[in-house]
């Protein structure tokens, strides 16, 4: 490779990329069934309102709970994916070992961010059990509910970061002299 190649604006390829375990492919399933069934909900309320002149009066808080369901469980899916957005431009110019160090370094960091997150998500969740918090809506969801989502989901992400830390560890060890 030519030092004018290295240096060429575009995508940095990534050295690791860990195939899905059972966890992020659970996740992706649960994803998937989420968008599904948002999507009944909202085509059923758009018929109900167009051709009936009613509405379930649900839709609207399922399909908020659904979609927050979605976010967080859908963050491990795309770190196995390696989907998440970085910046390529100072990547782009360091030596494979450099840019595997500082990966591990910034998914250290996530891990220890992530695995915070994940404990207060929890703590919020028991919280919410204990004192049997509901929505103040029609529906009274208990707050629990989309809350473990939340927690689940953080937690799967910190799983997907410490898969990622062992194949960035073996894919540095294999090019350390």
């Amino acid at each position: 490779m030519s030092s004018s190649a290295q240096f060429e604006p575009g995508h940095v390829p990534d050295d690791v990329t860990p195939d899905a375990g059972w966890v992020e492919t659970g996740a992706e399933w649960l994803c998937g069934l989420a968008l599904l069934v948002m999507i009944v909900l909202i085509g059923t309320e758009a018929i109900m309102r167009n051709v009936f002149g009613s509405s379930m009066q649900i839709v609207d808080e399922v399909c908020g709970y659904l979609l927050i369901a979605v976010t967080f469980l859908s963050m491990s899916v795309s770190e196995a994916h390696r989907s998440f957005h970085r910046v390529e431009l100072f990547l782009s110019r360091v030596s494979r070992s450099a840019r595997q160090k500082l990966m591990i370094a910034f998914d250290f960091v996530s891990l220890a961010a992530c695995m915070v997150l994940t404990w207060q998500l929890t703590r919020l969740a028991m919280n919410s059990w204990r004192s049997e918090d509901v929505a103040p809506t029609p529906l009274q969801t208990p707050l629990w509910l989309p809350q473990v989502a939340m927690g689940l989901g953080t937690l799967f992400l910190c799983v997907a970061l410490l898969r990622t830390l062992r194949a960035r560890f073996r894919m540095l060890r294999r090019t350390a002299p």
